[in-house]
């Protein structure tokens, strides 16, 4: 009623292959992208985060706290009412008090179950990692995580926001979670090295014995003949971490970022494979907060009297400093620091934000993310000088 359908105003659009978009989207590089490996076949073992459905009983800051919780819930003696009442555990369809407190306390090993999760980014907490307390634990992709050092790839199958950055890398298991659902699909772990399971055997009666690359032998081989040399499994997951650090590659292909998992265009160049890999090492050992880099970190922790309770978090932007209270703060942080998101997070405001009302006593640690995030924009600025070298020659593979 309101509008004139007349030609003028209508957008003429050309949708293509595969997808057919029938609004405006920009595919002008579509048949390029394409020609390259999605993650999920250069990790073609791989899984969304886990689920708990009751993340304030699972799982804590502390261990000491949650080992108490599991300790009362396997503690027959307590009855059933009170534990739910505690803890406000309800039964459903899928968790049954009852019969789940009953399961549990008959397992002699139970207290073998408590590890740590990446819950949010750079954000480690401690989880009693049980099928009778996770409600979708996924140990067939998370045992990797578990059974010896290991490091895992994390992105998202849909980023509705790409330029808020998706990826992310894990020594541990994951959450569901980790990247925000309200901007992107559900976190996905892709871990580097596969363990053998111990209560299966090959067809030959045999079990496997030693760790294995969760990389099928076709990319080895591409990589091989391209180069000259086999990369190393980790050569191969450090690259592919730089590549998703590149603003460059994000914004050139937000539209089908948008849309499925990322495709990576590896280099036909070695000293390109190289550079980009090492700058990759380098992200990586910030995200772990293992780099040396962070010894001598760029924000300190300042203020006067006792408190130390984070009561109001606020950024200063003329002071460049973040407030836990009237009295407390973090100095030296640069505005694009503080406002650096990893998937749907504000990274630096989540991390004070889950912690409101507590104490902080973790604040090296904080300093220390700060300096990671501070030293990633300069790295990614690093990669995005080097990154149109990637894609003037790439390896081709067979088309997913």
């Amino acid at each position: 009623d309101e509008h004139k359908f007349d030609v003028k105003n209508y957008q003429k659009i050309e949708p293509f292959s595969p997808w057919y978009f029938f609004i405006p989207r920009n595919t002008e590089h579509i048949q390029q992208y394409l020609q390259w490996k999605r993650i999920d076949k250069i990790f073609p073992v791989n899984s969304v985060g886990i689920v708990t459905a009751r993340d304030k009983f699972a799982i804590d800051f502390k261990n000491e706290p949650l080992k108490s919780r599991i300790a009362q819930f396997v503690n027959l003696k307590i009855e059933d009412s009170i534990i739910k009442k505690t803890y406000n555990l309800k039964d459903t369809s899928t968790f049954k008090l009852d019969k789940f407190r009953r399961e549990l306390s008959k397992n002699e090993n139970w207290q073998d179950y408590f590890t740590q999760i990446l819950y949010r980014p750079f954000d480690i907490r401690h989880i009693y990692y049980s099928k009778w307390i996770v409600e979708r634990p996924l140990k067939k992709v998370m045992r990797h995580m578990l059974e010896g050092e290991n490091i895992g790839l994390i992105a998202s199958r849909i980023v509705k926001e790409p330029n808020f950055g998706y990826g992310f890398i894990t020594s541990s298991i994951v959450d569901g979670s980790l990247m925000a659902s309200n901007t992107c699909s559900s976190t996905y772990l892709f871990p580097l090295y596969l363990y053998p399971d111990n209560d299966k055997k090959d067809l030959l009666g045999e079990q496997q014995s030693e760790k294995k690359p969760n990389i099928p032998d076709e990319i080895f081989e591409k990589l091989a003949s391209a180069y000259g040399e086999k990369p190393t499994p980790e050569d191969i997951l450090y690259y592919i971490y730089g590549v998703f650090y590149s603003n460059i590659y994000r914004e050139k292909y937000a539209e089908f970022l948008k849309i499925d998992f990322p495709r990576v265009p590896f280099t036909s160049d070695f000293k390109v494979f190289k550079r980009i890999g090492e700058l990759g090492k380098r992200l990586a050992d910030l995200h772990l907060l293992e780099s040396s880099l962070l010894d001598v970190p760029i924000a300190k922790y300042h203020g006067v009297g006792d408190n130390n309770k984070i009561e109001r978090v606020k950024y200063d932007e003329a002071q460049r400093r973040i407030y836990i209270n009237d009295d407390k703060y973090f100095d030296n942080v640069a505005p694009d620091v503080w406002n650096y998101h990893i998937g749907g997070y504000q990274v630096l405001q989540k991390y004070l934000k889950d912690r409101k009302g507590r104490i902080m006593d973790d604040a090296p640690r904080y300093c220390r993310i700060i300096t990671a995030i501070a030293k990633t924009i300069e790295i990614q600025d690093e990669i995005d000088r080097i990154y149109p070298d990637i894609e003037t020659a790439t390896v081709e593979f067979s088309r997913d």
